[in-house]
C-alpha cells in the first residue's frame, strides 16, 4: 500500500504543472468584479486633483489667524467648484471635497468658529494646513495603483474608478466544467428513491467556483456507464479549461471516470493524508486538467478549498492563490490521527481573543457542520491541542 501522502506536497507538485492561462479581455467595471488583472494599472490624475478641504469650514491664510478678530467672508465654495482668489485680511466658506482657493492654506472648522454680525471669529487657532488634503495625497499621477495578478474586488474597482478609469484589461475567466456521477443522485425537486440521495455537490461546486469569479459548465449527473462517462469528458475537454468531477473516482465497478479519463488523457489517483477526504484523482482530459474530487460532501467542500482552489487561482493568473490563514485559540481537546485534519470550527471574540468552536460532529457527510462553520481548524498529523492552544485556522469568508 502507498503510504499517505502530505496535503502541502500535493499542494506544490499540482501548483508546479500549473499553465497560466493567457487568454485577455477589456470589461467595464461593472463587469470585472473577481477578476484577474492582465497588466498593471496606472493613474493618468491626482487623486485628489487639487488641494481641498476635509471639512466643512472656512479656508483663510495662517498667517492671518488670530483669536478675537472678526474675518469678513469674501466667497463661498461648496464642492465642485473653484473659488476666487482670497482677499487677504478675510476667510471665505468652504465645504467638504471643495478646492481650496489661492490664497489660502488652512481650514478652521466650522465647529471651532462663531459667527458675530455676518463676520467670524476663531474660538481656536488651527496649525498650518490643518484640515487640507493635498493633491495627489491619495495617489499621485503615474503611479502603479494595481498590479498585474491582483483580483478586481469592490475596493480596487473604487479605486481605479477613482482615476477615471472606465474599463481594464482582465484575465478572461477561466471556464471549469462540473459533472456529477452515480445513478443513486436526484436533482432537488425531484422524489427521491429507495437508495438515492440528492445531488448537493453540485450546487456546492458551482458556487465555489462562481464566488472565484470563473464561468462554470454545467453538465449535470452523469449515466453511471462507461460510454457516457467518455461522451461527457470529451464534452467538456471542448467547452471548458478545467474539468471537475465529484465522486466516481475510486477503484469499484460502477466507478466509470478513472477509466474514462485515462483512455482519453492521463490520470494519477493519489491519497492524501487529509481528513475529510483521502483520494483525489489528477490528470488531463484532451490536454485539459482534471481534477476528481471525493464524493462526500464535506470531503468535496474541504478539497476544493484546500487543494483545487489554489490550483484554479495560479492558473488564472492571480498574484496570491492560497486562502489566508490567522490565528485562533482552541477551546476543546483533540488528537491528531495519520492525516492532516481540517476541522470545522467557529469563531467567537472572548475578551479580545478569537476562540475556535468546534463543532460536535466531524464526519465527512455532515455538511450541517460546514454550514455552521466560518473556519477551518488545521490539526496536523499527531498533533494533540488543548483548551488554550494556538490554531491556525482558515476563515471561510464568503463561502
Amino acid at each position: 500500500m502507498s503510504p499517505l501522502r502530505p496535503v502541502d506536497e500535493v499542494v506544490e507538485e499540482l501548483l508546479g504543472q500549473v499553465v497560466v492561462s493567457k487568454q485577455t479581455e477589456s470589461r467595464s467595471l461593472d463587469d470585472a468584479l473577481n477578476c484577474c488583472a492582465a497588466s498593471d494599472i496606472h493613474s493618468s490624475v491626482n487623486v485628489p486633483p487639487d488641494d481641498n478641504s476635509a471639512m466643512d469650514g472656512y479656508a483663510l491664510a495662517f498667517s492671518d489667524a488670530m483669536l478675537d478678530h472678526a474675518y469678513p467672508v469674501s466667497d463661498r465654495i461648496p464642492a465642485g467648484y473653484v473659488g476666487r482668489k482670497l482677499e487677504p485680511g478675510t476667510v471665505a466658506r468652504i465645504f467638504t471635497g471643495a478646492s481650496i482657493p489661492e490664497g489660502a492654506d488652512t481650514v478652521v472648522m466650522q465647529e471651532n468658529t462663531k459667527l458675530v454680525d455676518q463676520q467670524v471669529e476663531l474660538t481656536q487657532l488651527p496649525n498650518k494646513g490643518e484640515n487640507v488634503r493635498r493633491r495627489g495625497q491619495d495617489i499621485e499621477q503615474g503611479s502603479i495603483i494595481l498590479t498585474r495578478g491582483d483580483k478586481l474586488t469592490a475596493k480596487t474597482l473604487g479605486l481605479v474608478a477613482s482615476v477615471g478609469v472606465p474599463s481594464v484589461e482582465v484575465k478572461k475567466p477561466l471556464k471549469v466544467a462540473i459533472m456529477s456521477t452515480g445513478d443513486e443522485l436526484v436533482e432537488p425537486g425531484k422524489p427521491v428513491g429507495p437508495g438515492q440521495i440528492y445531488n448537493s455537490n453540485r450546487y456546492t461546486l458551482s458556487a465555489m467556483i462562481r464566488t472565484l469569479g470563473f464561468e462554470v459548465v454545467d453538465l449535470g449527473i452523469v449515466e453511471d456507464t462507461r460510454q457516457a462517462t467518455l461522451e461527457v469528458l470529451e464534452r467538456a475537454a471542448g467547452k471548458a479549461d478545467v474539468i471537475m468531477t465529484s465522486g466516481g473516482v475510486s477503484v469499484g465497478e460502477e466507478d466509470h471516470v478513472k477509466d474514462a479519463v485515462e483512455t482519453l488523457g492521463r490520470v494519477d489517483l493519489w491519497k492524501m493524508a487529509i481528513k475529510p477526504g483521502k483520494p483525489l484523482a489528477y490528470g488531463n482530459v484532451a490536454g485539459k486538467p482534471f481534477f476528481g474530487l471525493p464524493g462526500n460532501p464535506v470531503s468535496t467542500f474541504v478539497t476544493f478549498h484546500v487543494v483545487a482552489r489554489p490550483y484554479l487561482m495560479a492558473m488564472q493568473g492571480f498574484s496570491r492563490i492560497q486562502p489566508e490563514t490567522t490565528t485562533a485559540v482552541s477551546d476543546f481537546e483533540f488528537t491528531g490521527g495519520t492525516r492532516r485534519e481540517y476541522l470545522r470550527v467557529r469563531l467567537h471574540n472572548r475578551d479580545g481573543a478569537t476562540i475556535a468552536e468546534r463543532f460536535s460532529n466531524q464526519g465527512s457527510g455532515i455538511m450541517t457542520s460546514v454550514v455552521w462553520a466560518d473556519a477551518l481548524a488545521i490539526a496536523d498529523v499527531g498533533q494533540t491541542i488543548s483548551p488554550g492552544d494556538a490554531l491556525t485556522v482558515l476563515p471561510l469568508t464568503g463561502l
